[in-house]
């Protein structure tokens, strides 16, 4: 395996061999049984010559594998020690801390490359979840946005960007001419890359037309070119050899022989990685505060009320509703790919942007559509990525289309209701978010304009009847219309999911609701004691009852209704639960507080839950 520290700006190049180890048959030798090379410089390349470098390599690798090192010349040694002051400088100031640094400072790399090299494959291995859609799909691209994320490689931290396989030939105006386009403008705002290519195919003609078009649309980026899937040739080192000189041909240096999907050759990546990456924090840090100051400021980030914590926002929806056109209207830049093509998106895209002081995550999902049971490849894939991701968020955008609202006569259809109701389930919040208005305008369909916007809530809130007040908004998308509506209903939404109230308000108001509530049998009341919230997000409360007894479940509606009225909670889940509190008899004064909490602690198996 070949990996190198960057010749260029004046780098010293650190390049290791990562060699078969001979038969003791061949050569009983101490230096031919686990000999270690290291040449420094470039010197040592220019001396021996690519010939005789293929050569050695035929005549010596044998089976297992170990690295290498080869003797320098004290020329080699006395530059690699000849420093410059700048340079000493750096070499002896405190290295830098990358778990300790805001992530808005942290570099960015992109992961660059054909299609089907891999390239979801290391991303998930750098962020450490499975989070890109992977599927060997030769004739066919899985990926079509930028998806970001947080790489954790030892002790680096970076974002790191998972691009879609690039087409240089591809049709103006296709999906892939559409990709490609939007990688460029991407990567403009990169600062590092990672050109991947596949061993086993070795260097494609394909790999060299990325290659042209990365010195065309990034010549200030030098990427680390990756040679993926290398351990399918640990067992055929000339082979590993050839690819290897053949991967230079690039230009972009010697490769690093890594495998995403084992996890081999992170440490030679790492190895590249950091030396560039300190270097760009240097220059970062030394125009910002420190890395202890940031870590200071992120602590006390912490310390904020759950309100004010980064919201996620998931937006799902049936396929070609303008999911993803909505997305790039919240963050204002062309983000995800957007086109007239139902089922576009096929990887639950994740971004973040600022608003009004408050960071958000946002979630584009890929269309909602009902699974198979024989149903196979990246469509299965997509769906199964959508529901995770609803079940992650903190507010559901579910996003509805208006033409065919008005074509249909009906608000939602089955899958849309699922949706719903299964955020409700999970205990989100839900923001309905009707687009596509545009296509309602003018003289002729005015009036079917204003019948949408009058029946949309109303059978809304017939399908969903568990949570009441459920906001609606009307958009344009495509127009870069309803950003400020739709934000603004999505924090309140989120802030009501959020909240906690004491629990003196809330025994006060409940001696308000028990006076305004006609009972048939004053006898037959249930005795609520007191009434207490647990946990927010959803609201979640407590009512302990004065005997072992039950709630019904108009009672429990009721009591919801209220709190929803009263304390404005509406469009959220709010679920209710009882415990009783038990008599103790001859019990008064002092024991009513130890009755109490021997209820909360002892009576798990009488607690009733209900979600409303």
């Amino acid at each position: 395996m070949f990996h190198s520290l960057s010749a260029q700006k004046g780098r010293p190049v650190i390049f290791s061999l990562l060699l078969h180890r001979t038969n003791t048959s061949t050569s009983t030798s101490t230096s031919s049984a686990y000999p270690i090379f290291s040449f420094f410089g470039s010197s040592v390349f220019r001396s021996y010559g690519i010939t005789h470098l293929r050569n050695s390599f035929r005549s010596s690798i044998q089976a297992i594998m170990r690295f290498y090192t080869v003797s320098v010349s004290e020329h080699d040694v006395s530059q690699l020690h000849s420093k410059t002051p700048k340079e000493a400088t750096l070499v002896s100031q405190k290295p830098i801390d990358f778990t300790k640094i805001d992530i808005n400072l942290l570099p960015t790399v992109m992961i660059v490359g054909r299609p089907n090299v891999g390239k979801s494959a290391l991303f998930n291995r750098l962020i450490r979840r499975r989070e890109a859609l992977v599927f060997n799909t030769p004739d066919d691209h899985v990926t079509r946005d930028i998806r970001e994320g947080l790489a954790k490689l030892g002790d680096l931290r970076f974002r790191v960007l998972d691009s879609a396989g690039l087409e240089t030939e591809a049709t103006s105006g296709s999906i892939l001419s559409r990709t490609a386009g939007m990688t460029a403008n991407v990567l403009a705002r990169t600062q590092f890359a990672i050109f991947l290519i596949d061993v086993r195919t070795g260097l494609h003609p394909l790999d060299q037309e990325v290659g042209k078009w990365l010195r065309k649309h990034a010549p200030g980026i030098n990427p680390i070119v990756a040679m993926n899937k290398s351990e399918s040739l640990h067992n055929d080192a000339n082979s590993f050899a050839e690819a290897a000189i053949e991967a230079q041909i690039l230009g972009f240096g010697e490769p690093i022989a890594i495998s995403a999907e084992t996890g081999l050759g992170m440490m030679a990546l790492y190895e590249a990685l950091r030396p560039m990456l300190e270097g760009y924090m240097v220059k970062v840090l030394d125009g910002n505060c420190s890395q202890d100051e940031n870590f200071n400021q992120n602590s006390d980030f912490c310390e904020v009320d759950e309100s004010k914590l980064p919201l996620q926002l998931a937006i799902v929806g049936r396929p070609n509703v303008g999911k993803s056109t909505l997305l790039n209207t919240l963050l204002q830049e062309d983000r995800v790919l957007v086109g007239p093509e139902a089922g576009l998106t096929r990887d639950s895209v994740r971004a973040q942007f600022q608003y009004q002081g408050r960071t958000v995550y946002l979630v584009d999902t890929a269309g909602w559509l009902q699974r198979v049971d024989r149903q196979k490849g990246p469509a299965s894939l997509s769906i199964m990525q959508s529901r995770k991701n609803l079940m992650r968020a903190h507010v559901v955008a579910l996003v509805l289309d208006a033409e065919e609202i008005a074509k249909a006569r009906r608000s939602m259809t089955h899958a849309e209701v699922v949706i719903a109701r299964r955020a409700v389930e999970e205990g989100r919040g839900l923001v309905v978010i009707v687009n596509k208005m545009d296509l309602l305008k003018g003289e002729i369909n005015s009036t079917l304009y204003k019948k949408v916007k009058e029946a949309v809530p109303q059978e809304i809130q017939m399908v969903i009847p568990q949570v009441t007040g459920i906001p609606v908004v009307f958009i344009s998308a495509i127009e870069g219309r309803g950003r400020a509506v739709v934000m603004s209903q999505v924090i309140d939404t989120y802030e009501k999911w959020c909240l906690r109230l004491s629990t003196a308000r809330l025994n006060r108001w409940l001696l308000k609701v028990m006076s305004r509530h006609s009972w048939k049998d004053q006898g037959a009341r249930t005795k609520i004691k007191y009434f207490t919230q647990v946990k927010a997000r959803p609201p979640t409360f407590v009512a302990f009852l004065s005997a072992k007894t039950q709630l019904s479940d108009t009672y429990i509606r009721f009591l919801t209704k209220s709190l929803k009225e009263d304390f404005d909670l509406g469009g959220i889940p709010i679920r209710i639960m009882q415990r009783y509190v038990p008599r103790i008899a001859g019990g008064s004064g002092s024991k009513n507080g130890q009755s109490i909490s021997r209820a909360v602690k002892g009576t798990q198996s009488d607690k009733r839950s209900v979600l409303v």
